[in-house]
């Protein structure tokens, strides 16, 4: 391998946030040059490092649990802090495949003759170091890592303080990995004190990109606070409309779902709109189905002369519940659905049941969100579920990269331009040269 092989795999005791982020991107930077299959072993022992690991990860994970509990942590983001045997073990499965994904790195987009012996050439590379910012979410650790090094790209890490022993543990276990493949560990980072988040947004010479994954109001303060690029989202508003040509049986089903599978995650359902049409024989049926699974609904004036349920108030169409709570709305027709999600959507997973094909293509034409659904759940705007291995993120910008973002999220481009002592000036003035802007692939 031609990476530096490291001294020690531990993770640092220093507090010198500008010496981490510099031994980062030196870091980062020998892993941009390795082989794909020097960083697909690395990413094996990784995994293999963090399922010897388990005993210590679930151990650490149960003190941070034990203290959330003591604190009065909120319910969603105790289940997002929550580690089992299980989700440890899909998670690390998630690790292995991100392990057999396509290489990011090094993909010729462009390759063209400007003129004989002078060549351009748009090659995929990495971003350099991400700085990533989350609560309560350890297993994002893991994802985040796994990507990262897949993608050639360093990453600073800075959990939540009710995840601290959990993300230890991890990030212990990912540097030992790398230590084991010949990586540098330092590719890899952990930050575990508040201070320390306004110093990471403040390395814009050596952070290339914050990811912030938390509350609204966090990532508006990452937002606010940083001139590094930041990809992400600040609220998860998810709607499904449920229109007068839905199969019914069909749309509870996909509403239970979209609402009650993971109710903290962000792609979880947030309001359910309903066409009056099929409301008087819609809403019995689901709202039933829901309260099965606890959750409590909250309707408007028209959904309240179906059913018996909370009144909606005007804040509960814009609030991201992540819990077992949903708000439901009757619209008078299509267009008025619409008009309710452009104006509270959060542009992030809106979907539409309904089996008029024109119907579907127009919601999913009109709707500008990065995930537009057609009879089936919400939850299905994640990355691992699209095939990207796991995701650093959702970001609901609309430049790209948007929704669950994977590799090709992590990557840019150079342009590589190759003469034989070409000039400028043979192409500019009256007696120009033409180019021939030949492509060759």
């Amino acid at each position: 391998m031609t990476a530096t092989v490291p001294v020690s795999s531990t993770l640092p005791t220093d507090h010198d946030l500008t010496a981490i982020a510099r031994r980062t991107r030196d870091a980062a930077q020998g892993l941009a040059i390795l082989p794909t299959a020097d960083r697909n072993a690395a990413i094996v022992a990784v995994a293999e490092a963090l399922s010897a690991a388990e005993p210590e990860i679930l151990a650490a994970n149960t003190i941070d649990c034990e203290q959330a509990q003591a604190d009065g942590i909120a319910t969603p983001l105790y289940n997002r802090l929550k580690l089992d045997a299980a989700k440890l073990s899909g998670t690390i499965a998630g690790v292995r495949d991100v392990g057999t994904l396509a290489d990011p790195v090094g993909e010729v987009q462009i390759h063209r003759e400007l003129d004989t012996g002078l060549t351009l050439q748009r090659i995929t590379c990495p971003l350099g170091v991400l700085g990533v910012i989350f609560e309560a979410r350890p297993d994002a650790a893991i994802q985040i890592s796994s990507l990262a090094i897949k993608s050639g790209n360093g990453v600073i890490l800075k959990g939540g303080r009710e995840a601290i022993n959990s993300c230890r543990a991890i990030v212990a276990a990912v540097r030992a990995g790398l230590a084991a493949a010949g990586v540098d560990p330092d590719v890899v980072q952990l930050l575990t004190t508040r201070e320390e988040t306004r110093s990471l947004l403040a390395l814009d010479r050596y952070v290339d990109l914050i990811i912030p994954r938390g509350s609204n109001s966090f990532v508006r303060f990452v937002q606010d606070n940083t001139r590094i690029p930041v990809l992400g989202h600040a609220d998860g508003i998810c709607h499904v409309y449920v229109d007068r040509a839905a199969d019914l049986a069909k749309a509870v089903t996909i509403a239970v779902d979209s609402k009650v599978q993971y109710p903290a995650a962000c792609n979880a359902m947030e309001t359910l709109l309903v066409h009056e049409a099929i409301a008087a024989e819609f809403l019995p049926q689901v709202v039933a189905a829901l309260e099965t699974k606890q959750v409590t609904v909250r309707g408007d004036a028209a959904t309240r002369e179906y059913v018996k349920v909370e009144a909606a108030t005007e804040d509960d169409w814009s609030t991201e519940y992540s819990d077992l709570i949903l708000s439901v709305k009757v619209v008078a027709d299509f267009d008025a659905a619409l008009d309710h999600i452009s104006t509270y959507a959060s542009r992030h997973t809106d979907a539409i049941v309904t089996e008029d094909a024109a119907i579907a293509a127009d919601f999913l034409a009109r709707v500008d969100s990065a995930g537009v659904f057609h009879n089936c759940s919400t939850r299905f705007s994640d990355g691992f579920r699209y095939g990207f291995g796991a995701e650093v993120g959702i970001s609901t910008q609309t430049l790209p990269p948007r929704g669950p973002v994977g590799l090709d999220g992590l990557v840019t481009y150079k342009y590589k331009v190759v003469g034989d002592g070409h000039v400028a000036a043979t192409y500019a003035g009256t007696n120009a040269k033409p180019f021939t802007h030949r492509d060759l692939i």
